[in-house]
């Protein structure tokens, strides 16, 4: 007993007199600026469309908001697609142009299976979405809707995440949403028996389409 007494003693002591004594060595600046990755040659574009499908999202791009309308219309119709929410200003106007039906009533969200919202951008490194509460649709549809489907445009992506982030602090700056939400692919979960199951806590499926608003020089 009084051995292991001893052995106690003697390492609080060691850790006194390190508590005590300063180091000799010099603290090295950390440099958190420089970027850890290697960058590719590929286009972001191409980079996210890998990434995000890889992680089974659905990717189309369209060449222009026309391209969208007619892209959309053809795969809701194929999917057999019905209750189609959305809040967005922005797309609500393309799918008027499109004659598509949706709704934007508060009653009709529960039961909707399909949401359309927009992004803050997308990174390009890993293939996700960002999305924060400052959106129009909020909190909720990205989660209640079984396909959660994400218009997008090709100014909004970057390369990582640090990226997205220092892009949401400059658009709004002091303001900073209270929800900030990266998405990776369809959620998905093994805790049920160990079987993988897809939309098992959020949409099924995930679509990007990614409509190119480059300018024409």
């Amino acid at each position: 007993m009084s051995g292991d007494f001893t052995s106690k003693e003697k390492v609080l002591k060691r850790i006194r007199k390190a508590l005590i004594q300063k180091s000799s060595k010099e603290i090295i600046d950390v440099d958190i600026e420089s970027d850890i990755y290697t960058a590719s040659e590929e286009p972001l574009d191409i980079q996210f469309a890998q990434k995000f499908s890889g992680l089974n999202g659905k990717f189309i791009f369209c060449e222009n908001e026309a391209e969208f309308i007619e892209n959309f219309d053809f795969i809701s119709k194929d999917h057999n697609w019905k209750n189609i929410f959305c809040l967005e200003p922005e797309i609500k106007l393309l799918l008027q142009k499109g004659n598509i039906e949706y709704s934007d009533k508060e009653t009709d969200l529960l039961k909707t299976d399909i949401g359309l919202t927009l992004c803050e951008c997308l990174v390009a490194r890993t293939g996700s979405i960002i999305i924060t509460s400052k959106q129009a649709s909020g909190r909720r549809l990205p989660i209640y809707a079984n396909y959660h489907v994400v218009i997008a445009y090709t100014s909004q992506l970057v390369y990582t995440l640090k990226d997205a982030l220092k892009h949401i602090r400059e658009k709004y700056k002091t303001q900073l949403p209270s929800m900030i939400s990266a998405i990776t692919g369809p959620s998905k979960t093994a805790d049920i028996e160990k079987t993988l199951v897809q939309g098992a806590h959020g949409p099924k499926e995930v679509f990007v389409f990614l409509i190119d608003d480059t300018p024409i020089s």
